[in-house]
């Protein structure tokens, strides 16, 4: 059924968390500037973010020297409708947006003289180790501007439904001791989940609290923010948040749990989100000092692009952008994160020389759109305080059709981010880009004088980079712009160049045979795990006819049983790293280990479900607390399972095409009808016993 690659991909889109959409593909003409007032600025950005990003609901709300503008919305119940108005005060998870409440947590113990920024992390976390020297070198600043180095999400059982399990947080240090680094500590900054919940634990040990406790203490209370919560608290008001989603499906998904809090886990209204930005725009819990640290451009420190163009990644500390289009062209300081969960999305900009915050919030929806709404809400804003902000979109720079040297055809090859692409040149100075294992039309640009490759269009640009490093990157610059929402700039390092791997035709075959004909399941995740709604749906197959050699996907083959994490790309796309090992076990068995804590078991070795003999069965979870799936059978298919589920534990069953058709922690199932070629699994804490009858 699923594939391993297909497995992957689902489970790696779902533990980010976080993703930022960092070039759209919808292009249009901008909308021209209207004098309209904030409050009709505000529902016309939140409208559109909500439109563009097919949300269900969008909440919005702007702090303006103390005085706050806000308003909510929810899709139309009939296709083509208007959007309507929708309570204003609803919780939302704002996912990683929860970085900026560790970090001005870190900066407070920081300026308090508590702990050093660019001390070691073991001064505070002396249990901290890893199997590779260099971690002694990570620094608490590196864990706030994502150059630590770290792998990038140790996440497993972390995205949870209606569980407030800290079980990810609790057992990050155990997972990080087992992994290597990706890169060398301050070598570049890429986003990375795993140092925020790193800051997350050197606070609370600093502080001798639990962060969202400390974090109530110096900043929620003082300011009467009291509708900004950690999961265990939200359980308490449930019925106070928006509802979220799964696409395609109209029945409300229970509560989404992130068991990293200070990575992710957060949920506030639009409300006090953008009144927190208060507290990062002018003294008061953070002093000067503190705030100016906050916004210093700490992505230069490292490897980058150095080309001056708008992107929407330009890293402070907590901060996903210091240099945000079209504030910082206007010379205003601009302070913008965004925040996904797999259901919910959020945008916060903060302009602390004009003590201005603005929050959108969505379920549904996309982060970008949300931060651009956001941001135009903030020029209206400023326009009604006679502060004109200037939105021309930069041009690229002036260049024409060339002759093209020669010595570039040696950067053809395949090139790795997220995912593998392969680049191909001509000598008539055609460049062909094309993702492998996506169904997506390659690209082409042309050679032109400046040293770049454009589209057709001329709004885009690739240019080969030989960095510092050695290592060949491919950059992308362009530009997108959305009526209604403004532009968004692209400015970045799109692809590393795959060092060559030489590995055998026989090591080669095996890899792909792996990666195009084994399916693997999830073994350690919880019951409660978002993981196994994801993989609901996933294709039968997925072959894969070209791949580079001596890689599966971005992996380096490193021998018959590794494969290998080698990319190093700063700001998005070289996140979340992970090296996977192949071991059978004494039954013959393959299973699947990522350095991230994954467990997978090949699908072949599913057992079948037994009725029992009086169609009464048990299923009882074991001391190594893995989830039990078994395969539905044709002496089974058809029958009604009824299950009697222990305490923290739960069942979800799949159809033939791996299509959830029940669950007890989605819809409370208690029985369900097995269906042919169908698998199901039980999950839950070890000891916990299943009793199953079936008619």
């Amino acid at each position: 059924m699923k594939q391993t690659r297909q497995f992957m991909k689902r489970s790696a889109a779902l533990l980010l968390a976080l993703l930022l959409s960092l070039s759209l593909s919808v292009s249009a003409l901008a909308a021209e500037q209207q004098e309209k007032s904030l409050e009709e600025t505000a529902r016309e950005a939140a409208a559109a973010a909500m439109t563009y990003g097919e949300a269900a609901s969008v909440s919005w709300a702007v702090w303006n020297q103390g005085k706050l503008v806000s308003g909510a919305l929810k899709a139309p119940e009939k296709e083509g409708g208007a959007p309507e108005a929708a309570p204003a005060d609803a919780l939302y998870g704002i996912g990683s947006i929860s970085k900026i409440y560790t970090t001005a947590a870190v900066l407070r113990l920081a300026q308090d003289g508590k702990l050093d920024l660019d001390k070691p992390v073991t001064a505070y976390l002396p249990d901290f180790k890893m199997a590779d020297e260099r971690y002694r070198d990570i620094t608490v600043r590196m864990l706030l501007n994502h150059s630590s180095g770290l792998m990038g999400s140790s996440m497993g059982s972390g995205l949870l439904f209606d569980d407030p399990s800290t079980q990810a947080t609790d057992q990050l240090l155990e997972r990080l001791a087992g992994q290597r680094l990706k890169a060398d500590p301050g070598a570049y900054s890429v986003y990375c989940n795993d140092g925020f919940t790193l800051a997350e634990l050197v606070a609370e040990a600093v502080s001798g609290k639990d962060l969202m406790d400390y974090v109530a203490e110096i900043f929620l209370n003082p300011a009467g923010l009291t509708d900004t919560l950690a999961p265990a608290r939200m359980l308490e008001r449930d019925g106070d948040r928006a509802p979220i989603y799964q696409a395609g499906d109209d029945r409300p998904l229970p509560m989404d749990c992130l068991g990293v809090v200070g990575a992710g886990g957060i949920y506030a209204t639009a409300e006090d989100l953008a009144a927190f930005g208060a507290c990062l725009a002018l003294p008061g819990e953070l002093n000067e000092a503190s705030l100016k640290a906050m916004a210093q451009p700490e992505y230069k420190k490292g490897l980058w692009p150095k080309e001056d163009a708008p992107d929407a990644l330009a890293y402070g500390l907590g901060w996903d952008s210091v240099e945000w289009f079209p504030f910082h062209q206007n010379g205003i300081t601009a302070l913008v994160k965004g925040g996904d969960t797999q259901y919910y999305h959020a945008g916060f900009v903060v302009l602390p020389e004009h003590n201005m915050a603005a929050a959108v919030l969505s379920s549904g929806g996309v982060s970008t759109y949300n931060e651009m709404a956001a941001s135009q809400m903030l020029i209206a804003a400023l326009r009604e305080k006679g502060v004109t902000v200037d939105e021309t979109a930069p041009a690229l720079p002036e260049a024409k059709p060339a002759a093209m040297p020669g010595e570039l055809l040696e950067n053809a090859g395949y090139y790795g981010s997220l995912l593998p692409y392969k680049v191909d040149l001509t000598k008539d100075g055609t460049l062909t880009m094309g993702y492998l294992g996506m169904e997506v039309p390659p690209q082409t640009f042309s050679y032109h004088d400046d040293g770049s490759f454009r589209d057709q269009t001329g709004t885009s640009l690739l240019k080969f980079v030989k960095e510092s490093n050695g290592q060949t990157y491919l950059y992308q610059r362009a530009f997108s712009q959305l009526p209604g929402l403004g532009g968004l700039g692209t400015s970045n390092y799109a692809a590393v160049k795959l060092p060559e791997n030489p590995v055998s035709p026989e090591l080669q075959a095996q890899w792909d045979a792996f990666a195009n004909g084994t399916s693997v399941l999830p073994m350690n995740e919880r019951y409660s795990s978002q993981v196994y709604l994801a993989i609901s749906g996933a294709p039968a197959t997925e072959t894969v006819s070209e791949t580079a050699p001596g890689y599966e996907g971005a992996l380096k083959i490193a021998d018959e049983n590794r494969l290998e994490y080698v990319v190093q790309i700063p700001g998005n796309v070289g996140r979340d790293g992970s090296d996977t090992e192949l071991r059978r076990d004494e039954k013959g068995v393959l299973w699947t280990y990522s350095s991230n804590g994954t467990v997978c078991m090949e699908e072949s070795a599913v057992p079948g479900l037994s009725t029992g003999k009086d169609n009464r069965a048990r299923c009882t979870i074991q001391p190594d607390g893995y989830a039990r799936w078994y395969s539905v059978e044709d002496n089974t298919a058809g029958k009604t399972m009824t299950v009697q589920l222990p305490e923290n534990a739960g069942f979800w069953v799949y159809d033939g095409d791996m299509k959830l058709t029940a669950s007890s922690v989605l819809w409370d199932d208690r029985s369900a009808e097995l269906p042919e070629d169908g698998l199901l699994v039980f999950a839950g804490d070890p000891g916990a016993v299943f009793q199953l009858a079936f008619q």
